[in-house]
């Protein structure tokens, strides 16, 4: 089922749709445990798996990939495959549409990705809406896109990100998954200018479950993230107990997705990093909302 279909479905249910991600392990003992971490994960039944795509990553021996048609076959779960394209030429790209197109995988999240310096960047795609155009004329995929609540790293402001999501989505893109925040009310207002915008697609809600200080420090510094008041006296006040703040650390994110799925959001979309036990304790705090 294409995503669109997912997002239509649930809206009839008067229920956001919750959907999880993952990513591939680069270690090969990891990799090898992956089944594992699949099974709990799809147990909870999000109505989507997304899986990240690592840049400059072989287009024949792709975990993506492979990751994807496991969730889809053996769990019947839909998986939305990333797809990066700066390290990324046309024909590769569409090596792995075709891959996808074989193992059935309908819907795809379109990125620019982030600059590797260990790995030269191509020149067939500058910008994400390029690949999402692409896409969407080398196949019957649904394509996804990103979007950045408090504004894209590289834009020079808020104005000129809006405008480059609606190229996104003039280009294609039928659903928008948000970076991750912490501040409830920035999204608000982000997806009312999306809306402002003429821009219609649904939009998730990326929440990065919050486990330890040194994962939220790295997790701001790479995506620019504000840290609202309350949460921040969260961190120093448990930040020297791992135990106590890995509690306050779920209760903050639960009562998050609670004042989400209160404001009927379109969908939620649960940064996982792969870690199932948080998923489900997620899950248990609001297995009656969704």
């Amino acid at each position: 089922m294409k995503i669109p279909a997912i997002f239509k479905a649930k809206k009839m249910e008067n229920k956001p749709v919750l959907s999880f991600e993952i990513f591939p392990p680069k270690k090969e003992a990891a990799l090898q445990n992956i089944d594992e971490t699949l099974s709990m994960l799809c147990d909870l039944k999000p109505d989507f798996i997304s899986v990240t795509f690592g840049a400059g990553g072989s287009t024949v021996d792709n975990k993506t990939v492979e990751i994807a048609k496991k969730i889809k076959g053996e769990y019947g779960i839909e998986p939305l495959v990333h797809l990066t394209c700066l390290h990324y030429g046309k024909k590769e790209i569409e090596e792995i549409l075709k891959q996808l197109e074989d193992a059935g995988i309908e819907n795809v999240l379109a990125l620019r990705g982030d600059v590797n310096p260990d790995i030269p960047v191509k020149d067939d795609f500058k910008y994400a809406n390029e690949l999402v155009e692409f896409i969407k004329s080398k196949g019957n995929f649904s394509v996804s896109g990103a979007c950045y609540p408090e504004t894209h790293l590289e834009a020079p402001d808020a104005i000129t990100d809006i405008r480059n999501l609606k190229r996104k989505a003039d280009a294609g893109a039928e659903h928008l998954v948000s970076q991750l925040f912490f501040d409830n009310e920035v999204f608000y207002q982000f997806y009312e200018k999306t809306r402002i915008a003429g821009i219609s697609a649904p939009v998730d809600a990326g929440v990065m479950p919050v486990t330890n200080r040194a994962q939220i420090e790295r997790m701001v510094n790479m995506c620019g993230a504000s840290l609202p008041p309350k949460f921040q006296r969260v961190l120093q006040k448990y930040e020297n107990n791992k135990e106590a703040l890995f509690d306050a650390g779920m209760a903050y994110t639960i009562n998050q997705i609670v004042d989400l799925i209160a404001h009927e959001v379109d969908g939620v979309h649960i940064y996982t990093m792969n870690n199932p036990v948080v998923a489900k304790r997620i899950c248990d705090g609001i297995r009656n909302l969704v």
